[in-house]
């Protein structure tokens, strides 16, 4: 019987688990935490994303082969992902249409964490809760997995499914990712990706003040958002979040890892730029043209919360008191500018403690697609956030956890 050794019990590591197990392996689960899981436990605010209702392959970002990743996306779709929870693990599954996720139906992340667990104690895999593992050693017939207190372990094959850096207190640290580079594996440059941005802003004086827009903190509404910096860009039309610090929300968050790139990569930082809503020049033009008669307030007001409208009319310099028919051409235009494509001042993130993934990690080309075991060590499989891949926000990074590890359980039990 093959010996499997599975590092790390989140999304990825315990579907690794059940695989290799549900495939006759003897399957040892290892996590450093008490618990494990605690992703999925936070996730949704505590309702769990478990899948997105439809995945657009070309959401995700890498900067390794496309070509890789898409192979790996493919290797369980989306509908046998759904037939296997609700199946299998026995959760079944409600669609949120307005946001295009998939919820389990109890709407409790708890039950996720639990019945998974539940479902790899059932297959026969043993669960070490506690256990630090402090490194690899190929033995050339298998591995020794060496752990901070008590003797190393044997196994023929070894998953690592440690995640990245994003969220330390739920045990990711990047141990994982130290560990593969000692052991060949080439890192692709780490960093926080949907994570929220901050605004502050520097007086002459030098001192720091609050964000821009720190009195709207709490208005929320649907916008679309760009980010550009050098060759990369993201789009996303979504919900937009004003907070005490900067700017949250999913779309904030989708378009996050080219505003952390450009600060670290390209020397200067990304443009955002933001459509405040569906409405473009000409729809402008025409909801100010059709009642003249109204003040420039309650003509944005009408489609935005009143005190945003209220903010950017003033950044326009624009008296709220006019009405629409008193504003001069030039006026009108540089109102419109601002509401149709108004470039966001932003001055950081707020890197990996609210980071919800690791953008970088173990270059694809390194790992077969099918197996997601490693080029260059036999009976080594890597999967989840470790990778170099990501999705946005909306139970794609799930997908990509059951999918990577259940084709790694499913490799590791079949290695010879």
């Amino acid at each position: 019987m093959k010996r499997v050794g599975v590092i790390g019990a989140g999304a990825a590591g315990t579907m690794a688990a059940i695989f290799a197990a549900s495939s006759g392996a003897e399957t040892l689960l290892l996590e450093r935490t008490t618990d494990g899981g605690r992703k999925i436990l936070m996730s949704g605010g505590g309702r769990c994303n478990i899948l997105p209702a439809v995945v657009h392959e070309s959401r995700f970002v890498t900067d390794s082969s496309p070509h890789t990743l898409r192979k790996m996306l493919r290797s369980w779709p989306l509908s046998e992902q759904i037939a296997f929870f609700e199946g299998e693990v026995g959760i079944p599954l409600i669609e949120e249409r307005e946001s295009a996720k998939r919820f389990p139906q109890s709407e409790s992340a708890r039950d996720v964490h639990d019945r998974l667990l539940a479902l790899a104690r059932a297959r026969g895999v043993l669960i070490k809760t506690g256990a630090l593992v402090t490194g690899l050693v190929p033995t050339g017939n298998g591995w020794h997995i060496e752990q901070q207190r008590g003797p190393s372990l044997q196994a023929d094959a070894v998953v690592v499914a440690t995640g990245g850096l994003s969220l330390p207190n739920t045990g990711s640290d990047g141990l994982g990712l130290r560990i593969v580079k000692t052991l060949g594996h080439t890192i692709t440059p780490t960093y926080p990706a949907l994570t929220p941005l901050t605004a502050t802003v520097e007086s002459k004086s030098g001192t720091i003040g609050g964000a821009p827009f720190a009195a709207l903190s709490g208005i929320s509404l649907p916008v679309t958002l760009t980010a550009r910096a050098g060759t990369l860009e993201a789009t996303s039309t979504r919900g937009f979040l004003f907070t005490h610090h900067g700017y949250s929300g999913p779309a904030v968050l989708d378009v996050s890892h080219v505003a952390v790139r450009s600060r670290t990569e390209m020397g200067a930082p990304a443009r955002l730029v933001v459509s405040w809503t569906s409405l473009n020049d000409k729809d402008w033009e025409s909801a100010f043209g059709s009642r003249g008669t109204r003040t420039v307030l309650n003509a944005v007001a009408a489609q935005l919360p009143r005190r945003l409208a209220e903010a950017l009319i003033d950044i326009a310099g624009i008296d709220l008191r006019r009405t629409v028919s008193q504003l001069t051409r030039d006026e009108r235009r540089r109102l419109i500018d601002i509401l149709v494509r108004y470039e966001l001042p932003w001055s950081g993130d707020e890197g990996y403690g609210k980071a919800e993934v690791t953008g970088g990690g173990a270059r694809l080309s390194e790992i077969d697609p099918k197996t997601m075991e490693s080029k260059i060590h036999k009976g080594l499989f890597l999967c989840g956030e470790i990778l170099d891949a990501f999705g946005p926000i909306g139970g794609y990074n799930f997908f990509w956890a059951w999918a990577t590890g259940r084709a790694a359980g499913l490799g590791a039990s079949r290695t010879q």
